[in-house]
């Protein structure tokens, strides 16, 4: 779908009712613009929030500390260095 809008003097665009509909984004909703050559490419930004729960992480790995996370996944880089 190509739809077109015009920059205002201030630098601001209105994202057209079809884009907004096609990506689902509404009032209030962030968005993020990625430069990729000489083409934005926009989408909606996502609510990191909604992603809990879409990772299965094994049941030996559960409930642990983050800092524990943290100390091992240096260790284990660290490791891999030497």
């Amino acid at each position: 779908m190509d739809v077109a809008a015009r920059v205002t003097s201030k630098g601001q665009v209105t994202v057209p009712k079809a884009v907004r509909d096609a990506l689902g984004i509404a009032d209030g909703d962030e968005i993020v613009f990625r430069v990729e050559g000489h083409r934005a490419v926009l989408a909606k930004f996502p609510n990191f929030l909604d992603l809990g729960g879409t990772v299965s992480v094994p049941a030996a790995k559960r409930n642990v500390a983050w800092d524990q996370v943290i100390r091992k996944t240096r260790s284990v880089r660290a490791a891999a260095r030497r």
